[in-house]
């Protein structure tokens, strides 16, 4: 293909159509007016020979051809994004580049303000852009790489790609206050007999801990099954289902009413939750200025108890947190393989646990 023939500038608004699939809300995530985009469509019609987008009732959706250019215009964006924003003497104090990350709502809210704090402080020109992953980030983890800047997920599903240990934690059963099935601990008998809310469940989505339970000899009784981890006590709370919720996010529940948070009758196998990248992101100077604070935001975590009580989030003082001042370079966070942070593996009676050494 001849790229002088191509008209380039068309890249833009074919990826912000395929996202949005809506020409009124593309043009507004422009900053365009809709006749302009429009005309863009047009174009991209005539070029792909190609509807990409058709009505569906009140709504549009991709067509086939759409939705597999998706992941590739995100891509071919994105390198465009680095092409033109790398600078040699990178000083992230004046840097305006916006990172997007594919995390779960869970990992928003433990690390999000946290990293956005510093953001503030060093990079106020920086922007975070949070986009919720989904099953298919997993399945089709090489396109998801190329076209974001970052993934968060814990350890098990990606293999052989860049990545940075973040944080462990550990996870907690969460039943209603009115649960009278409940005593003051539950027991193994407990999570065979009574109903459940899992978070995820298919071949490629699911929960490290929800297929322990199975290798423990328990089939949990799921009548309730929700893509989100915050919104799951809320689906506990006023019924007699077990929930299960990372430690972190269960010291964060002061503000759901309803819904008590047990440890588990189990040794639940820590969750390693790490920062994935593609391998053309590894000498970026921002991308790995970027990996460093999210290091320092995990660091600052204080690991919970096994009932998340005594989890709490805090931030170390800048003299005290590893991170140079304002615009100084910055070494990258331990790798799997490099620096001073590994992962070592044990043998436990209930599974693979992990523990992490400095």
């Amino acid at each position: 293909m001849n790229l002088t023939n191509l008209d380039l500038n068309l890249l833009v608004p074919l990826d912000a159509l395929l996202r949005e699939k809506s020409v009124t809300r593309a043009a507004g995530r422009l900053g365009l007016s809709q006749p302009a985009l429009s005309s863009s469509l047009a174009r991209l019609r005539r070029h792909f020979g190609d509807q990409l987008l058709v009505r569906n009732g009140n709504a549009y959706e991709l067509t086939p051809l759409a939705a597999q250019l998706r992941p590739r215009a995100e891509a071919a964006l994105t390198g465009v994004r680095q092409a033109f924003s790398r600078h040699p003497g990178f000083d992230p104090a004046t840097s305006g580049r916006e990172f997007r990350i594919l995390a779960s709502d869970y990992v928003m809210a433990v690390l999000g303000g946290a990293v956005g704090a510093i953001l503030d402080e060093r990079a106020p020109g920086m922007r975070l852009r949070f986009e919720p992953t989904t099953p298919s980030v997993v399945d089709q983890a090489p396109e998801s790489l190329r076209g974001a800047d970052a993934v968060l997920l814990p350890h098990g599903f990606l293999h052989g790609t860049p990545h940075a240990d973040l944080f462990s934690d550990t996870w907690c059963c969460v039943v209603a206050t009115g649960n009278e099935r409940v005593g003051d601990v539950l027991t193994m008998d407990d999570l065979r007999k009574l109903p459940w809310v899992f978070t995820y469940l298919s071949a490629t989505a699911f929960t490290t801990v929800a297929r322990q339970l199975q290798a423990l000899g328990i089939e949990p009784r799921v009548t309730a099954v929700v893509e989100s981890f915050l919104a799951l006590p809320h689906l506990v709370a006023g019924t007699e289902r077990i929930g299960l919720i990372q430690g972190h996010l269960a010291a964060r529940l002061s503000g759901v009413d309803g819904v008590r948070v047990l440890p588990c009758p189990f040794e639940p196998v820590p969750l390693v939750e790490a920062l994935w990248w593609h391998p053309m992101h590894e000498d970026d100077p921002e991308h790995r200025w970027m990996r460093e604070v999210f290091g320092e935001a995990g660091r600052a975590l204080v690991p919970p108890g096994r009932d998340g009580r005594s989890g709490q989030v805090g931030r170390e003082p800048l003299e005290q947190s590893g991170l140079p001042e304002r615009g100084a370079p910055v070494d990258p966070p331990a790798e799997r393989g490099r620096g001073e942070q590994v992962l070592r593996g044990q043998q436990t009676g209930a599974g693979d646990a992990f523990e992490v050494v400095r």
